[in-house]
Formats: C-alpha cells, sequence, structure tokens
C-alpha cells in the first residue's frame, strides 16, 4: 500500500493549480479534486484567523481515522498538501522538497504564468523521483 495516497498544490488564491493521485483507494474525478482543494483553502484561512496564538499559519495537519493531511505553506501563501496514510512520518520534509522542486522547475519556467495550472515535464518527472524515494526511504524504516 501506498504511503500517500495524493498530492495538491492550491495557489493563493484557493484555486487547485496541480493534483497528482498516487495510488488512492476510491480515485477522484476533476470535480472532486476540485472541491477537495477549495475546501481546504476556506478551512484553512478561517481557521487561521480563529486561532488563539498570534500568528498563527494555518493547519499544519489533520489526522483522520483513514488518513492523514500534512500541509505546508510557502511564503507567497501557495499551499501543498498530502493526504496520505495514518502516521506517516516525515512528511513535512518531503513537502518542503516539493516546494523546492516547485521553485526550481516551475516558478522558473519562462513559459508558466504565475496562478495557472501547472504543465511542466521536468517537474513532473522530478516530483515522481521524490516520491519514490520517499516511498523506498519509508520502505527502510
Amino acid at each position: 500500500m501506498a504511503a500517500i495516497y495524493s498530492l495538491y498544490i492550491i495557489n493563493n488564491s484557493g484555486g487547485l493549480i496541480f493534483y497528482k493521485d498516487y495510488g488512492s483507494k476510491g480515485r477522484m474525478d476533476t470535480n472532486d479534486s476540485l472541491r477537495v482543494a477549495s475546501l481546504w483553502h476556506s478551512m484553512h484561512a478561517i481557521l487561521q484567523q480563529l486561532s488563539p496564538i498570534n500568528g498563527c499559519s494555518g493547519i499544519e495537519l489533520l489526522e483522520a481515522d483513514t488518513f492523514d493531511l500534512h500541509c505546508f505553506q510557502s511564503l507567497t501563501g501557495t499551499k501543498f498538501f498530502v493526504v496520505c496514510e495514518t502516521g506517516t512520518q516525515h512528511m513535512e520534509a518531503l513537502l518542503k522538497v516539493i516546494y523546492e522542486l516547485y521553485t526550481d522547475y516551475v516558478l522558473k519556467n519562462p513559459f508558466y504564468e504565475m496562478e495557472m495550472p501547472i504543465r511542466c515535464e521536468l517537474f513532473d518527472i522530478n516530483l515522481t523521483q521524490a516520491i519514490q524515494k520517499d516511498r523506498v526511504a519509508l520502505l527502510g524504516r
């Protein structure tokens, strides 16, 4: 069973700009993935405002009975979140690696327009390698 079910990247206005499924039990269609991204963006923003802690950046981890959702928000407001098996460790490090890949292969791409869906072959290739390295590392632990 895959440790990582899916990856989402949401722009700072709440639009889904990247979605990749890594073997979820119930695959989602495009509309469902858009709804999940929109819901997460809204929950993240609301809970950031409701937090009793000053300077709270929003939800970083949501634990459910059947999955965990780990989130990393960049300084520009772009959110990266991974849905994975419960109890999966070191997702924060993986999200930071994904963010580095995003900055290296998407933002530095002269043909990429900000806030638009990500269509970059080098990003896809390197992302697949990073996810597979993480799976191998998880099996070794």
